[in-house]
């Protein structure tokens, strides 16, 4: 089951097709061209029609029908595969009606797709060099989105601790997204962002090393049992779901800890950038947007480089409440252009109890990769060249609308260096400026301590008219201080 992934990525690409198949749930064109139905043209063999029910990108229409013939069958393989199939299928459409997604979202008669920074011009008028154009982005985007690295449930690793687990299905979501996020910004440092998987072996000895990183054991640096280890203070235990913020702070512990282990300056760092997590204050309980300082950030590269330079590759990690039972409408738009900026690593997000990982928008949907997909254990060792990763691609395209989600996740941004990073704040300024006063976060160049004042008298200037006006201190205490913010705003930070 493995390989068939890998079958129908390549399928996709095929120099010689024009069309996507329909059982790779991928991007449905607007055109004639475009749009293809499934017409068997005889009936399958046996052997190739069970396969077809295992696989994750075939319709579940397949797995209902084949529920009436199981007692037909004598063959205990077959019976095994049936009981299987039968099994996957009720527990994928429940996961489903959570999110409220849909397989058919990519379309050439909508508005442009951006993915991760990289913009594909989907729509278009009625010319045939501009139809052919839109084809070239609608296969472009499709690979760039199968090239991303998927990691989901798996099954059959070494027991964690004293729970004697050896599946995180139905708790491991959020951990698995903040896996992905977190490898698409160590492709993007080793490989670059326009990286694509390639369809022949051997592998990229890099890409390789960094499927490593995420393997199911402990000897692999970012795998879950290491990753629960380190979460233990914020609350991460095996069983159970944690938030956005709780795993952004378990990021930063496990890679100070890999950072510290270390010794040899011709070994790699598992984690080759500063991980810089922006939160209001240090138990992230205070409310407002949270500010991204030049100066923290420029200590953080100091210290990770041991003063030898003064910058290093940097990952911001950004976990942030936009409302209360579901996200304010105000910030959708702001969301949305996030992924326009050439740093976007996406969001950590989804449906309540169900995380997702967040990879482009389109019109008012996000496009994200599900990390509810249960599958074997695959390790892969660093010297193997000719492993199979097709378990670590996906190329089925789903959507969840963005004004849905739920409001609390995380952003993801990686800069390559100092220069990148000030673009980076540059576009951050000038998002915070179209927020109307509510922005997501901003951007500051150091924390300024209050300025001391009397323990008598406070000077207020909010008088109106501008007149000046004196208050005593006891009556400031017994006022809010964020008397000033909007509850519209629904804004809290984690």
């Amino acid at each position: 089951m493995t390989d068939l992934p890998e079958r129908a990525v390549a399928s996709s690409f095929s120099a010689e097709t024009s069309t996507y198949s329909a059982d790779t749930d991928g991007i449905s064109g607007g055109s004639e061209k475009r749009t293809t139905q499934y017409k068997p043209t005889k009936a399958p063999s046996w052997p190739s029609f069970f396969a077809s029910t295992l696989s994750v990108f075939e319709s579940y229409t397949y797995i209902t029908s084949i529920r009436g013939r199981e007692s037909k069958t004598g063959t205990h393989g077959w019976m095994t595969a049936v009981k299987r199939a039968a099994s996957l299928g009720p527990m994928r459409r429940f996961q489903e009606r959570i999110l409220g997604v849909s397989k058919s979202c990519v379309s050439s008669s909508a508005s442009e797709i951006w993915l991760l920074g990289s913009c594909y011009r989907v729509s278009h008028d009625d010319s045939s060099s501009d139809a052919e154009s839109v084809e070239n982005d609608i296969v472009a985007f499709h690979h760039d989105f199968s090239s991303r690295i998927w990691l989901t449930y798996r099954k059959g690793f070494d027991a964690i601790g004293d729970f004697k687990l050896t599946s995180d299905v139905n708790w491991g979501c959020m951990i698995r997204s903040s896996q992905m996020l977190v490898a698409q910004a160590i492709l993007f440092h080793r490989l670059g962002r326009f990286w694509r998987r390639p369809s022949e072996k051997p592998h990229d000895p890099e890409y390789i090393d960094i499927l490593h990183l995420f393997g199911d054991s402990e000897s692999s640096p970012f795998s879950i049992h290491n990753l629960l280890h380190a979460g233990r203070p914020y609350g991460l235990v095996a069983g159970s779901w944690v938030g956005p913020y709780a795993m952004c702070r378990s990021w930063e512990t496990l890679s100070r800890d890999k950072r510290d282990h270390v010794h040899d300056e011709k070994e790699k760092q598992p984690l080759p950038m500063v991980l810089y997590v922006v939160s209001g204050d240090e138990d992230g309980a205070r409310g407002g947007a949270p500010v991204i300082y030049r100066e923290d950030a420029e200590l953080l590269c100091s210290e990770f480089c041991d003063g030898q330079v003064a910058w290093a590759p940097l990952l911001l990690l950004i976990p942030l409440v936009l409302g209360l039972e579901k996200i304010n409408p105000r910030y959708v738009p702001l969301l949305k252009e996030t992924f326009t900026f050439p740093q976007s690593l996406g969001i950590l997000g989804g449906k309540p109890g169900a995380s997702t990982y967040i990879v482009g928008v389109q019109d008012n949907n996000a496009l994200y990769l599900d990390p509810h997909e249960n599958q074997p254990v695959v390790e892969i060792a660093r010297d193997n060249l000719e492993a199979d990763t097709s378990t670590y691609h996906c190329n089925v395209v789903r959507q969840l609308p963005l004004d849905t989600i739920d409001p609390s996740l995380a952003i993801g941004f990686y800069c390559r260096d100092r220069d990148d990073f000030e673009r980076f704040c540059a576009r951050a300024s000038e998002l915070a400026d179209k927020s109307g006063g509510a922005p997501l976060f901003t951007v500051a160049q150091s924390l300024k301590p209050a300025k001391p004042v009397h323990k008598d008298i406070i000077v207020d200037n909010s008088g109106e008219g501008g007149n000046s006006g004196i208050k005593n201190a006891s009556e400031l205490d017994n006022s809010s201080s964020y008397d000033h913010v909007s509850l519209d705003d629904d804004w809290q930070l984690l």
